[in-house]
C-alpha cells in the first residue's frame, strides 16, 4: 500500500506538470493561429473541426483536470488510510481538497477570468502538496531512524 500511495502522489504531481504544459501548448498554438489570420469565436468553439493542431492541449487539460487527477486524488486518500505512514491521511486529504478547489477555479474561471491567476497558483500548491504527500514515508523513516550523533561518546 505504501508503494501505491507513493506512486499515486507522484502521478498527481506529474499530471499537474502535464496540465501546465498542455495549456501552454494550446495557448501558444491558438496565438500563432490567430496571428496567421484565424478567427476564434463561438462558432469556432462549437465546430467539430480542429482549427490548429495544438488544440489537443485544451482537450488533454480538460480530461486530466476533470477526470484523471480527481480519480487519482480520491484513490490517494483511500490508500492513505492503509499505508500506516504518519501524516499520510492529512497530506492526501489536502491534495484532494486542492483538487476540488482547482476544479472549481477552472470552471468559474470561464465566468471570472481573474480566477485564472488563482487557478495557476493553486496548481503550484497542488504540485508541492502532492510531492509532500509522496515523501511522507521517507520523512517518517528519517524521524524513526536513531541518530548516530554522540553514539560513541
Amino acid at each position: 500500500m505504501k508503494l501505491a500511495y507513493k506512486v499515486l502522489a507522484y502521478l498527481i504531481a506529474v499530471e499537474v506538470a502535464v496540465q501546465a504544459a498542455m495549456i501552454v501548448l494550446a495557448d501558444a498554438g491558438l496565438s500563432k493561429w490567430v496571428e496567421q489570420g484565424g478567427v476564434f469565436d463561438k462558432a469556432t468553439m462549437e465546430s467539430d473541426a480542429s482549427p490548429f493542431p495544438e488544440i489537443v492541449g485544451f482537450m488533454v487539460h480538460a480530461i486530466n483536470g476533470m477526470m484523471v487527477i480527481p480519480v487519482a486524488a480520491l484513490l490517494l486518500l483511500i490508500f492513505s488510510f492503509f499505508t500506516k505512514v504518519p501524516g499520510a491521511v492529512k497530506a492526501a486529504g489536502l491534495v484532494l481538497l486542492l483538487v476540488v478547489v482547482q476544479i472549481g477555479l477552472g470552471i468559474l474561471g470561464h465566468d471570472v477570468p481573474a480566477l485564472g491567476a488563482v487557478h495557476g497558483l493553486n496548481a503550484l500548491l497542488l504540485f508541492a502538496t502532492a510531492l509532500y504527500a509522496a515523501r511522507r514515508d521517507r520523512v517518517a523513516q528519517a524521524v524513526a531512524a536513531p541518530s548516530r550523533v554522540g553514539a560513541y561518546s
